[in-house]
């Protein structure tokens, strides 16, 4: 009874479901054609405005302008009459982007107060005619380009260029440059050194390109331009050394970054993204940079800069694994510096990596592979922890992880306060709580401060993330995992690729004389030839 009455319930709740969608569809069943047809229509009247030529005429042009432009407060348009011509004229404006003295100098005041002869003003017969005499006689402006699209002109307006529309003229001519906030080329934050150049890249694209002219004084740096973008257009740069550079790693960068579709790349991360090879990888495969000398350095050695407007942050194609441990203070100083510091880093990535799931697996597995008295001092220390090693590492790493992302996201003055505090809860606190053992505090401390001596801040993140599959590994299947999981990543990296270059070169394509700035930074002079994994053009780097 109890089973009929249940199916009866359910006939009736689907016989009331059937009925509401029918009334339902009945009355707003062409509800999405509606939706899919006012998108198009959008779309349409977008791509009808991009594309929508000025008429010529002043006031129909001004009309335009207007209702492209909006009810926006921040958009101004000055109207005026041209002495000498008595035509009427209007430059158009953003507040706070456009620069207010170079209108008032170079544009309203040549056509205001000086104007236009007599003589002159009787020359012009045609637009063409007006429109050449204010470029070359009137205007003394250094940029300046003419534009007949009203998609065009209002897009160079909205980046903080000028218009100016003058009656008799058949387009707007755009004149002087964007002038925002600007922020100084100062040392950049997350690459400091001891020994370098203390600039960095700035959000300015034309400023970070003036960088790069001034540390890499050649004619043969290349630098092409591109736009980026379906909503919100960027420039994009892309820089290379003619001479030096593969063609065809030129092609495929040009090529990858042309065919991205996205409203709005707001930093250069999005780009990373959207060129790599492989989106599954936890590895990155390009480099990110706020120093101009590692981009010039990595232009010398036949690699592709990417350069993105309102970033500080460029990115060089292609890369290998070796480059992220890397600093360009190892060229700076001595050879043997810069070797015993390489070095170094090299062994501190792999603690990074594996130093809790090494904890794991003798602890868990394999205690007989630890010497005596630091067994049994670490079973002393042991005694009253109530958690299994894997659970008691988990607690300590996330734990440390939070700290860091907290100390990176709060307030400059609160955050060493915050370190402080968590540093004396996680040591003290929980080791007296019986939380966690002091041997652990130990080898999570020196994992945190291997990891911090990784000079690029995204190649860290790689190491933390992969840390926990390590230490699962060691967990299931103790040495034996960590082996298993060691020989599968390196695998990985063994067939990972960077725009066609071997992700673990100078390992794989084998060729000493790639390997005097692998592991070891051989003296200057001995390293003559450029990397021949990125197939550079010009293999000597110092003439003998």
């Amino acid at each position: 009874m109890m089973k009929a009455a249940a199916d009866l319930n359910r006939k009736v709740k689907a016989t009331n479901r059937s009925k509401k969608a029918n009334n339902s569809s009945g009355q707003v069943s062409s509800s999405p054609e509606q939706d899919n047809s006012s998108g198009q229509g959008k779309e349409a009247d977008q791509t009808q405005e991009s594309s929508q030529q000025l008429t010529g005429d002043y006031n129909s042009d001004i009309q335009l302008i207007q209702k492209s432009i909006g009810n926006n407060a921040d958009v101004h348009i000055r109207e005026f009459v041209i002495k000498g011509l008595n035509n009427r004229a209007a430059i158009i404006y953003v507040d706070g982007l456009t620069d207010p003295d170079l209108i008032n100098t170079h544009v309203l005041s040549p056509l205001m107060r000086d104007g236009i002869p007599q003589t002159e003003a009787e020359r012009l017969h045609s637009s063409e005619d007006l429109e050449k005499y204010l470029q070359q006689k009137q205007l003394p402006v250094i940029g300046m380009m003419e534009s007949k699209q009203l998609g065009v002109t209002i897009e160079k307006m909205l980046s903080g260029y000028a218009g100016l529309l003058v009656d008799g003229a058949c387009g707007v001519m755009i004149v002087g440059s964007p002038k925002g906030k600007q922020r100084s080329a100062e040392e950049p934050l997350s690459e400091a050194l001891l020994r370098g150049p203390r600039v960095g890249f700035t959000e300015k694209l034309n400023e970070n390109t003036a960088l790069l002219r001034l540390h890499g004084r050649n004619s043969s740096l290349q630098i092409t331009q591109l736009e980026v973008g379906n909503r919100v257009k960027k420039d994009i740069v892309i820089a290379y050394m003619n001479d030096i550079a593969d063609s065809q790693l030129v092609e495929e960068v040009q090529k990858r970054i042309e065919q991205i579709s996205i409203d709005d790349p707001l930093e250069s991360g999005y780009i990373e993204q959207l060129i790599e090879d492989n989106w599954l990888s936890p590895f990155q495969q390009t480099q990110n940079t706020e120093r101009p000398d590692r981009v010039i350095g990595a232009l010398l050695e036949g690699r592709v800069a990417i350069l993105l407007d309102g970033t500080p942050f460029a990115l060089i194609v292609p890369v290998s694994f070796s480059m992220l441990l890397q600093s360009p203070e190892d060229y700076y100083e001595r050879w043997v510096w810069g070797t015993f510091i390489r070095l170094v880093r090299y062994l501190a990535a792999l603690i990074a990596l594996l130093g809790p799931a090494m904890y794991i697996s003798f602890i868990s597995f394999h205690p007989g592979l630890i010497p005596t008295k630091l067994a049994l001092t670490i079973i002393n220390t042991r005694a009253g922890v109530p958690f299994p090693s894997i659970i008691e590492a988990l607690i300590m790493e996330v734990a440390i992880e939070i700290l860091r992302e907290a100390g990176i996201r709060l307030p400059k003055p609160v955050g060493p306060a915050m370190g402080i505090v968590g540093g004396l809860i996680i040591g003290e606190a929980a080791v007296q709580a019986g939380i966690v053992s002091p041997f652990l505090v130990i080898v999570v401390a020196v994992t945190a401060i291997s990891s911090f001596s990784i000079p690029m801040y995204s190649a860290g993140i790689i190491i933390r993330v992969l840390r926990f599959g390590a230490m699962f590994s060691a967990a299931l299947f103790g040495l034996f995992g960590v082996i298993m999981f060691f020989l599968l990543l390196c695998s990985h990296l063994v067939k990972l690729k960077s725009f066609g270059v071997p992700y673990t070169a100078p390992v794989i394509s084998y060729k000493p004389s790639d390997w005097k700035d692998f592991i070891v930074r051989a003296p200057m002079f001995m390293m003559s030839k450029r990397p021949s994994t990125t197939r550079g053009k010009d293999r000597d780097r110092m003439k003998s």
